[in-house]
């Protein structure tokens, strides 16, 4: 829910380090959640977000994805991609709980647990400012980064 302050957490991260959302007051931040690494949407959205960074950091706002997947796997989609921004490892569902991204979706005809593709901007103070649920990946980064101005 818009205005709604966002509880902290902290999650692994790649390049070696832990994010803290309470580490992260003072800017913008946009928080990515994606079913999994290397698969086609995600990788088209990853791109979309690394193409359109340098104009996210001009707005004072930084980046960053989410996933179940290892920091292995993050790792190596990150450098594959060249990804200026962190992957956060969701691999206890904690932050996917936080925000209701986890549903039942179909999967080659039958029901399996995922993300739903979602995207939240939240505020310098740590409010939610937008959300984005059942996300299509073509022009969505152009859209959070539109919105992101606003602010």
């Amino acid at each position: 829910m818009p205005g709604k302050s966002v509880k902290d957490f902290s999650l692994p991260s790649t390049g070696g380090g832990t994010f803290r959302l309470s580490a992260a007051r003072g800017k913008r931040l946009v928080l990515y959640f994606y079913p999994k690494d290397s698969t086609p949407g995600c990788t088209t959205e990853a791109m979309q977000f690394r193409d359109l960074y340098p104009e996210f950091l001009k707005a004072h706002c930084e980046v960053c994805g989410v996933s179940r997947d290892s920091l292995k796997s993050h790792e190596n989609f990150k450098a594959k991609l060249k990804l200026p921004f962190e992957l956060l490892s969701d691999a206890d569902e904690k932050a996917c709980a936080q925000f209701g991204v986890i549903k039942m979706k179909n999967l080659y005809g039958r029901k399996v647990r995922g993300i739903e593709r979602s995207t939240f901007v939240i505020s310098d103070e740590g409010r939610l400012a937008r959300e984005w649920r059942g996300v299509k990946v073509p022009s969505h980064a152009m859209e959070v980064l539109d919105f992101v101005k606003t602010l």
